[in-house]
């Protein structure tokens, strides 16, 4: 099986421009792609993680990837998605959050001479100028046609700034300025970004006469129709700091039982046909599956020791319900006591259990938390420092486990 071929039968590829003519570019290693990421916090999360697979997939077959990043349409914000406007970025977090990008991304892609290119925006966008921009590039845009692209659509009751309405026209540019400098003739992005997509080739077409390919992919979502990689309202990071290898691992395994084949399919390097034996599984079997595709990533990201590490606490964790040492853990000091004591909303915030008071106020209520293998009933129970000293191990739902220390 061909590439795009295998492409499609893992369910990758949502919809293309001109199917025959990306088909001969990718199979024959011949495509220049770009993937663009804009840098609004300083790690890529789970929701990246397909594109940064697939980088890999092409890459592994011969064709080029450009890593673009949004040193300058971060500052602008994309619409696509959003209910509204994202929040204000200064260039030095912008340019601090792209160096975290390109450590991260460097454990998928190859880097190099003849190899994959990180490039950033910013190096071509912050040099035009605006009149000669709208001259050049504004007039090949119909408003018209703009306001009914879905990015755009979903944004008119609650209001869309003339900020944000720039984006589509910043991201044609990049595709503009890579097929011209870069030999770029190929975009690829999630099926949310058609819209925006589309106006890079338009732009190509009546400025140069030429063509160039979209091809954009299914983007995955779980169980309950969110987009891969946020729980519980907070997103699951590929930075170690941010979510524990532990953390990442779990989040992976509680995927529900009607998407872990999927996402086996989509998101690993195992071989079709075993997957497609996997796909007859059921009952207890799908736990197993869920600990292939929980290892798989785990290890793809944080490399085989912690992989194994993130296994092994797992499996010792619900076994016998007392392992703690590859337990995520927080360790607190007497500063962030009060009086020698500290409420069970405080202690869910600093262990990163909740992002608010609110929201663990609503978990105790509703009954899912518990404090060494006790429920919490009252959202105003404290815990004293003898009580740190000797440890707690705080369970959040069914499945999340974290250590409390002092």
């Amino acid at each position: 099986m061909q590439l795009y071929e295998e492409l499609q039968a893992r369910g990758l590829i949502a919809q293309v421009t001109d199917e025959e003519g990306v088909r001969e570019l990718v199979n024959a290693g011949k495509a220049t792609f770009y993937i663009g990421y804009d840098c609004t916090a300083d790690s890529l999360t789970a929701g990246h993680f397909m594109t940064l697979v697939l980088m890999k997939r092409l890459q592994m077959a011969g064709n080029r990837p450009i890593a673009l990043i949004g040193g300058a349409t971060t500052m602008i914000g994309d619409p696509s998605g959003r209910t509204d406007m994202r929040p204000m970025l200064t260039r030095e977090d912008i340019n601090h959050n792209a160096a975290c990008f390109k450590k991260q991304m460097e454990r998928f892609i190859e880097f190099g001479e003849g190899k994959a290119q990180m490039l950033n925006n910013a190096d071509w966008l912050l040099e035009l100028n605006y009149v000669d921009l709208l001259r050049e590039v504004g007039a090949c845009f119909s408003v018209n046609n703009m306001l009914r692209a879905d990015c755009y659509k979903q944004r008119m009751e609650k209001g869309l700034s003339f900020l944000e309405f720039n984006y589509m026209i910043m991201q044609s540019y990049d595709f503009y300025h890579l097929f011209q400098h870069y030999g770029c003739n190929m975009q690829f992005g999630g099926n949310d970004q058609w819209s925006n997509m589309l106006g890079g080739t338009e732009l190509i077409r009546r400025k140069l006469g030429k063509d160039a390919q979209l091809l954009t992919i299914n983007l995955l979502t779980d169980s309950q129709g969110n987009k891969m990689g946020k729980t519980a309202g907070n997103a699951v990071w590929l930075d170690a700091n941010k979510t524990s290898p532990f953390d990442f691992y779990q989040y992976w395994r509680n995927v529900g039982d009607a998407d872990v084949i999927k996402c086996i399919r989509m998101l690993t390097f195992l071989p079709l046909e075993e997957v497609e034996e996997m796909s007859h599984w059921e009952g207890s079997q799908l736990n197993r599956a869920k600990e292939i595709l929980a290892y798989e990533l785990t290890e793809m990201v944080h490399g085989e020791e912690e992989a194994k590490k993130a296994q092994e606490g797992a499996r010792a964790l619900f076994s016998i319900g007392s392992s703690t040492e590859n337990m995520p853990s927080t360790q607190l000091s007497e500063g962030d006591l009060t009086n020698g004591e500290i409420s069970i909303l405080d202690l869910l915030v600093k262990a990163g259990l909740t992002a608010s008071k609110g929201e663990g106020r609503r978990l105790v209520q509703q009954g899912g938390i518990s404090v060494n293998d006790e429920k919490v009933t009252d959202f105003a129970a404290v815990f004293t420092l003898a009580q740190l000293q000797e440890g707690l191990i705080v369970k959040k739902g069914k499945k999340v486990f974290h250590k409390i220390t002092l």
